[in-house]
């Protein structure tokens, strides 16, 4: 009967191990996903805030040489 109680007990904590881990690796994939889709929200923030200030840029181009041309 020793022997039973001995055995389950190995084995229960080999199992108890392994959940943990498995518990440990979840969420350890669930934040890297997060900072990846943080990191590509980022790209993409930055990506339009370039492309408004190009836009900004040639727009203030533009009213500097219509003002130039007024001014001749």
């Amino acid at each position: 009967m020793f022997c039973f109680v001995k055995t389950f007990e190995r084995l229960g904590s080999v199992i108890a191990l392994i959940l943990l881990v498995v518990a440990l690796l979840r969420q350890l994939v669930t934040l890297v996903s997060f900072l990846i889709v943080a990191i590509k929200i980022a790209v993409v923030v930055i990506f339009v805030a370039v492309l408004v200030l190009i836009v900004l840029a040639i727009i203030r181009d533009r009213s500097r040489k219509r003002r130039e041309v007024e001014e001749l």
